[in-house]
């Protein structure tokens, strides 16, 4: 087990997919943001667009 997380540590590949996994993640929580700020503006828009 220890051995496997030394592999893991040192293998750059394992590196590439934390960095990955962390652009993901700070692009979604760039879009939750932009959703969240501008919510009022999307409602009236979509609203008027589907009436």
């Amino acid at each position: 087990m220890i051995e496997n997380i030394k592999r893991f540590s040192l293998d750059e590949d394992g590196l590439a997919v934390v960095e990955y996994t962390v652009a993901a993640g700070l692009i979604v929580a760039g879009f939750v943001g932009l959703i969240a700020t501008f919510r009022d503006t999307l409602t009236a828009q979509f609203a008027s667009i589907f009436s």
